[in-house]
């Protein structure tokens, strides 16, 4: 048993030595001649439960801040001269023993003790490893001037509102880490270290400041201090160079690209321009790119090795991000080139096919925006010797649908959707391939459809409000001059078709398969007509809509209504 009794033993020391430990909380209280309201700020401190030890370095002060610090209870570290704001802060970090460092100004009026607490606490919580402050104040002037355009510059991932901020705290751990300016460059040098490192921190709202306006003068020594040390850290860390000689070569790399795909466009689709030409301009883009890219790739890693830290990615991906896009058109481009690629007995062959962005056609209800085809041609289904099978987008194209007729070489074909798992498939019986001088693999744009259909004579069917009815037409290259005629049967509208008529020609139109009468267009007019069938009453309105039509109406049966069905129905 006593084996047991020592086994429980290690297990609850265990247990007990995994209970957070607790944390030392020092703050560093930098003052050059503040007796008015160095004590003021001690005293406030001194309130903040989580705090340990305040230290106040006596930046060689000429006034009684050492005194005002010492008789509030604050320790106090002496510098004999003035060594600026940086050394200060130095000189009690390195006093300090504890294990969390606050930094606090000794000039602020209004310093409460929950701004304190909210410094320290999410350090406290194991939420960052640095926190800064941001408040709202009168001045700013060397932030919005100066530090932050330069920061925007050279480190772009660095988006803080307050850089300069002044109020700080962090693990010391983490504080040796982190070179210390000597002078008010101090604040944003730990925060550019901090980025570039990789170090977690954090910007803690603490509400407002009031503190003494520092005159023009000291401003003016500020904006130098801080503008050395951004440009300082910009060249230690190559962030010159990544915005120098890198953005160099990426301007360089993205021309040598962009005269690639100026060459590919041109062999392919630009016909007045001789093809050596852009064989020529596409092999110049591709040294040009080869040799640039190679600069920005050795570059960037140079950068890299000097820099290593999670936060560095921002800044590549912000300043590569135009060759990034270059890069990826560029392999679209040459992906579609080499997806119509076709290798046959030793020949290469390439035509590309662009889709089609279609946005209405013929004045019909159903105008939509679709994008459609190409189209690739293969052999008919067994046992579908008289189907033709289209995808929907070719069959919107050609105005027809599904259990149409279409009259090819005096053969007739039912039209049939294209099966699920073959989007872009149009499968012809071996007489329409022939017909339409198309073969197997094939590649059609939509814009070529009507040209390989003219010629076809369409049957087509429209059912609505309960009436049938087939209108006949042959798919021709547009036309102009079409137009819309509305059929109405018995008092009620049946539907709106669009389509070019011939000059001088008459239509016939039919129920039941038997003539009822006819429309004539003259003197490129139609009138509007009224007929009866049975005990039926069959009107034609007609409207001239002054637009153009790959559909020219048939004149033998140009509207057969189907009364029988409509009866069915």
């Amino acid at each position: 048993m006593s084996w047991l009794f020592v086994l429980l033993t290690f297990l609850l020391a265990g247990i007990k030595s995994s209970k957070p430990k607790y944390q030392k909380v020092s703050v560093i209280i930098p003052a050059f001649n503040e007796e008015n309201t160095v004590a003021r700020v001690v005293e406030v401190i001194k309130k903040v439960s989580c705090v340990d030890e305040i230290i106040v370095v006596n930046d060689g002060s000429s006034d009684n801040t050492a005194e005002e610090a010492s008789n509030a209870g604050a320790i106090v570290i002496n510098h004999e001269v003035n060594k600026g704001k940086g050394e200060a802060l130095f000189t009690g970090y390195k006093y300090a023993e504890c294990d969390i460092i606050a930094f606090i100004d000794a000039d602020i009026h209004n310093l409460t003790s929950k701004k304190v607490e909210s410094m320290i606490k999410p350090i406290l919580m194991g939420k960052t490893d640095i926190t800064k402050t941001k408040f709202a104040r009168e001045s700013g002037r060397v932030t919005e001037l100066t530090a932050k355009p330069l920061l925007n510059f050279f480190f772009p991932e660095i988006s803080f509102e307050q850089p300069l901020s002044g109020q700080f705290a962090a693990r010391k751990e983490i504080l040796k880490k982190i070179h210390f300016e000597k002078d008010y460059g101090v604040d944003v040098g730990i925060v550019i270290d901090a980025d570039v490192l990789g170090i977690s921190i954090m910007e803690v709202d603490i509400g407002a400041i009031e503190h003494d306006m520092s005159p023009l003068a000291d401003l003016n020594i500020m904006a130098n201090e801080v503008v050395r040390t951004i440009m300082n850290r910009a060249n230690k860390y190559g962030r010159v160079t990544m915005i120098d000689d890198i953005g160099y070569y990426i301007r360089m790399s993205i021309v040598g690209l962009s005269l690639v795909i100026l060459g590919l466009f041109t062999i392919f689709f630009v016909k007045f321009i001789p093809l050596s030409v852009g064989v020529i301009i596409s092999v110049v883009g591709i040294l040009l790119s080869i040799y640039y890219f190679a600069k920005v790739i050795i570059q960037s890693i140079s950068m890299y090795r000097k820099t290593r830290g999670g936060n560095l990615l921002k800044s590549f991906i912000k300043v590569h991000f135009p060759l990034i896009i270059s890069l990826i058109i560029l392999l679209l481009m040459l992906s579609t080139f080499l997806g119509a690629a076709t290798f046959d007995n030793g020949t290469i062959s390439i035509e590309p096919n662009s889709r089609n962005l279609i946005i209405f056609t013929d004045h019909r209800n159903d105008n939509s925006i679709s994008v459609r085809g190409p189209y690739t041609v293969d052999t008919a289904i067994e046992n579908e010797s008289n189907v033709i099978r289209m995808p929907s987008d070719a069959m919107m194209t050609l105005g027809i649908k599904v259990n149409d007729t279409v009259l090819i070489d005096n053969d007739l074909y039912v039209i049939n959707e294209t099966r699920d798992f073959e989007p872009d498939i149009l499968r012809l019986p071996l007489d329409v391939k022939n017909a339409l001088h198309v073969d197997d693999g094939d590649i059609i744009q939509n814009s070529r459809l009507i040209d390989v259909f003219d010629k076809s004579v369409v049957s087509h069917n429209i059912k609505e409000n309960n009436v049938s009815y087939d209108e006949k037409y042959m798919i021709s290259s547009r036309q102009s001059g079409s137009w819309s005629y509305e059929l109405i049967v018995d008092n009620v509208s049946i539907s709106n078709s669009t389509g070019v008529f011939l000059e001088n020609e008459s239509y016939s139109i039919m129920a039941d398969d038997s003539y009822v009468g006819s429309i004539g267009y003259v003197n490129s007019t139609i009138e509007n007509k009224n007929f009866t069938y049975e005990n039926h009453l069959i009107q034609l309105k007609f409207d001239d809509v002054n637009g153009s039509s790959s559909k020219r109406f048939e004149k033998n049966g140009f509207i057969n209504i189907d009364f029988s069905k409509s009866a069915n129905t």
